[in-house]
């Protein structure tokens, strides 16, 4: 069974301060580049990349850069930086995803980092019409309120008290269009067991080794990422761990009997 969220704590201090691999990730997303270019491409149709707490587009460059020379269309969502549900917050996201739906004439991907992945699953169930699948990475959706390293900062920011999302018991539930959850067992910022789909026929659940501020550049995530995209719309199927997969992508065995609440 999961660990429920009265055992659910904050990652430790030691994995608070290795954050600091994030720019050591940084790197290697630009020395891998040429590598990064045999992932899959896409079809062009569109995707909205959401930044995380307290972040910016800025944040998400390199992700729409590599997004973009895989095929896509990808675009930020060009509301400054993420201070969480502020009044009208949410309605600014569903017009910008409306109004690259009606651009494109195609249904919009969304692939959210940390805060952003909570906003687009949200964003999904409310016009699943428009949504093509949903990307979270290391997002909180199902973990316990205080069971980050974050929370304080998110109370400063957005004015808010943690606990008090809206419906936050409807954020366990899987969204009504495919869902791939993203995450890191060595998360520094937020517990891990709290970044995981419920098992159902359309989600899964992808481990990689990678410091949360790193999960937007992080090349095993950019991999994972594009082969979630590339999927024929309709034809969505779990993530593959064949052949030299396995050394970067754990089996997803000992994941999906935390994913259940």
């Amino acid at each position: 069974m999961p660990d429920s969220e009265e055992n659910m704590a904050p990652p430790s201090r030691s994995l608070l301060l290795l954050e600091v691999r994030a720019i050591a990730e940084l790197n290697a997303f630009f020395a891998m580049a040429p590598l990064l270019r045999l992932a899959p491409r896409g079809d062009g149709h569109p995707v909205l990349v959401l930044p995380g707490l307290a972040a910016s587009d800025t944040s998400t460059a390199p992700l729409r850069a590599f997004l973009n020379d895989r095929g896509y269309k990808a675009h930020g969502w060009k509301m400054g930086r993420n201070f969480g549900p502020r009044p009208g917050r949410q309605d600014q996201m569903q017009a910008r995803l409306a109004e690259l739906h009606e651009r494109y004439g195609r249904k919009v991907s969304l692939v959210g980092w940390s805060l952003g992945g909570v906003f687009a699953r949200e964003m999904s169930r409310r016009a699943p019409e428009q949504v093509r699948s949903v990307i979270t990475l290391g997002s909180p959706f199902a973990g316990a309120p205080h069971a980050s390293n974050a929370w304080q900062l998110y109370e400063f920011v957005s004015e808010q008290k943690v606990e008090d999302w809206p419906e936050r018991e409807r954020m366990k539930t899987p969204p009504p269009v495919p869902a791939t959850a993203i995450y890191s067992r060595t998360d520094g910022i937020v517990a891990w067991q709290g970044c995981l789909e419920r098992p159902s026929p359309t989600t899964e659940n992808i481990e990689v080794e990678a410091s949360h501020c790193g999960l937007g550049h992080h090349p095993a995530v950019l991999y994972a990422v594009a082969d979630r995209l590339a999927q024929p719309e309709g034809s969505w199927q779990p993530f593959h761990r064949e052949g030299l997969r396995r050394l970067v992508y754990p089996d997803p065995g000992r994941d999906d009997t935390r994913a259940a609440a």
